[in-house]
């Protein structure tokens, strides 16, 4: 695959913008990406209860499969906000509609930030005004719906002739269900809509539903994408770069974690059913006990042991258990590995950023990957002060 930086202004036809509407106390908090014609969309959302007024309005409008602008807002989050809180929704649709010239049915929505707190309206529509013009005038998109995120998340590459640009947002309260945090995708390929919902939902499973920081799964989450049909392109060539733009975008979010210091990458393989390799590594990473051993680079392999068999995995021998820890084997046959040295693993996990935890299970041929990060005092510090 070959990287291309710029992010979505790489795909024809696309474009986008950041800006500072004063949502937010200070930084960019408005984001508009704008496709030129009418594309193929899909969306996989949040199976949280409590959903947010743009998340609804959103899969009111992709009903017909069809959108072109997506509008999106840091800060507040439009969340348990009621009447107002849809009307404000809505009302962005209509106003973006307007200045873009496109029909307001064709305008997705998505807001991050503060729950409980209403938006406000004017700040938007002041934000969106004459906002066609402005259209590519910087690359601020990916700042624009940041949080408490200390970077941007933005992956681009093109292979097979086709290009798949996105970003992310995401840092706290990231525990997926069907989707998470919010992502956008902008692609060129000519792809039915029935086809491209089929192919995001399962790349979100395999990369944004296996990422966890801290166990809680957000009332805003969302991912889509738009297509634009100006590249044929075989339905599993484009699967496979959706794949990879996902599951880098995942990783990024997990490295990113609220006071993380350290990106954990799970493999459960030798799993008897691909549910039981899904189980086990998502266990792991979403473990309090095994994220704050490896923040002090502790390596201790018995909470990894506990994780798995909390893991709900139906087809366990822990006499066939294995482990290797940053490529250190720890466990074999279930025990403590011959001659494991602690100081060792200590060491080693002292020296890395990034720690890789590939769990054996011998049990069969399927695997699966999760993503996760440690978790510090700095992460109870970020959530006690999140709202003073």
């Amino acid at each position: 695959m070959q990287y291309l930086t710029g992010g979505f202004k790489n795909v024809s036809g696309v474009s986008s913008v950041g800006k500072k509407v004063g949502i937010k106390p200070a930084g960019y908090d408005l984001a508009i990406l704008f496709c030129n014609q009418p594309c193929q969309a899909a969306a996989v959302y949040t199976r949280n209860i409590i959903q947010g007024a743009p998340l609804k309005v959103t899969k009111s409008h992709l009903r017909n499969h069809i959108a072109q602008a997506i509008v999106v807002n840091s800060g507040i989050a439009n969340v348990a906000t009621g009447k107002q809180g849809m009307e404000c929704a809505e009302r962005t649709t209509e106003i973006a509609a307007k200045e873009l010239g496109i029909r307001a049915a064709d305008v997705l929505v998505a807001s991050t930030g503060l729950i409980g707190a209403q938006l406000p309206i004017e700040k938007l529509e002041a934000g969106l005004r004459g906002v066609r013009k402005e259209l590519g005038s910087n690359n601020a998109f990916s700042r624009a719906i940041l949080t408490t995120d200390t970077f941007t998340k933005e992956v681009c590459v093109q292979s097979h002739g086709c290009t798949v640009a996105a970003c992310a947002k995401g840092s706290g309260m990231i525990a997926p269900n069907m989707a998470t945090m919010l992502a956008f995708v902008a692609t060129d390929a000519a792809i039915s809509s029935e086809n491209l919902k089929r192919v995001l939902k399962d790349c979100v499973n395999d990369s944004f539903n296996m990422t966890n920081v801290d166990m809680d799964t957000s009332t805003s989450d969302m991912v889509t994408i738009m297509a634009t049909g100006k590249v044929k392109i075989q339905v599993s060539h484009f699967k496979e770069i959706l794949q990879y733009v996902c599951s880098e975008l995942a990783k990024m979010i997990a490295r990113d974690g609220e006071g993380a210091t350290k990106l954990i990458i799970c493999q459960a393989k030798g799993a008897a059913t691909r549910n039981d390799a899904r189980r086990v590594a998502k266990a792991i990473i979403a473990s309090n006990l095994v994220k704050t051993a490896i923040h002090g680079n502790d390596p201790n392999w018995g909470r990894l042991m506990m994780a798995i068999g909390n893991s709900g995995a139906f087809k366990l021998n822990e006499a066939g258990i294995k482990i290797w820890l940053n490529e250190i084997p720890i466990v074999i046959g279930g025990t403590a590995a011959p001659n494991l040295s602690m100081v060792t693993m200590q060491e080693t996990l002292a020296a890395n950023d990034t720690v890789s935890i590939v769990v054996d299970l011998s049990q069969g041929n399927y695997s699966a990957e999760a993503y996760g990060c440690d978790m510090s005092e700095e992460y109870v510090t970020i959530n006690a002060e999140y709202t003073s």
